[in-house]
């Protein structure tokens, strides 16, 4: 299989808030979005540290392996574990992560908290992450439907997270992807997905002509619908394409 290229594009904004904790980052084959907690610029601190410890992780070699990717992730737990001891202000700092990692012809993902990761094929949803959330676990359960998720009153209650001082443990890939051009890939924070639906996503990308484009599609119906003080949202679009091949 020829190796696919990827075209890819960021966007990360307050929202109705004073300050943004989100962070999203990208290098060569991974790419990352984190969604940090703590306030007082902790949540910032937390999520600036683990986007960078795992492109630091992918920059020294692949992670197309789950237990790579879980060691790397593993490094950014320490590292904010570090930070907190380190500094007062940031000791009840966290973050959720979510990250995509890929050699060109196989893709792999992980996540920790409720910050997703989507993967279309053929423009629709094939692949969605289930949140480490008390909502998630209730839709788990059968006690209320996955699209009531999003507006639940215990929605920002999260089961898993790096930095609470317990074991990582992240949800992953069973194992690579093999990928084919025209996927296309959504890694988002909840202030997001929350205000963005699955059919609503997959109606931007048909329209989009470029992973930018396809943000700023659903950046636009985020902005009418979300109230006042909303919380900062984060998105990572990528396209895979084959070499000359356009969207």
């Amino acid at each position: 299989m020829t190796s696919l290229h990827f075209d890819s594009a960021c966007l990360t904004h307050a929202g109705g808030r004073d300050d943004n904790e989100d962070n999203c980052g990208q290098a060569d084959g991974c790419w990352v979005v984190a969604d940090g907690l703590g306030g007082h610029g902790g949540g910032e601190v937390a999520s600036q540290v683990a986007v960078e410890t795992l492109l630091a992780a992918a920059a020294q070699g692949s992670l197309i392996d789950p237990a790579a990717l879980s060691s790397a992730i593993l490094a950014a737990d320490q590292a904010i574990t570090a930070r907190q001891a380190a500094e007062q202000r940031l000791a009840q700092m966290r973050t959720t992560i979510v990250v995509l990692v890929s050699d060109g012809r196989t893709a792999l993902w992980a996540h920790i908290g409720d910050s997703r990761l989507y993967q279309f094929r053929d423009g629709r949803v094939r692949v969605q992450t289930a949140d480490h959330s008390v909502p998630q676990a209730l839709a788990n359960a059968g006690e209320i439907g996955t699209a009531e998720i999003r507006q639940h009153p215990d929605r920002n209650r999260l089961l898993r997270s790096l930095g609470n001082g317990k074991p990582t443990r992240p949800t992953m890939s069973d194992q690579p992807l093999a990928l084919q051009s025209g996927d296309a890939f959504l890694l988002c924070t909840d202030g997001f997905w929350e205000y963005v639906t699955e059919p609503e996503m997959e109606i931007a990308l048909a329209k989009s002509t470029s992973p930018q484009h396809w943000l700023d599609e659903m950046q636009r119906l985020l902005q009418g619908r979300a109230p006042e003080g909303h919380d900062n949202y984060t998105a990572l679009a990528i396209f895979a394409e084959a070499p000359g091949v356009s969207p």
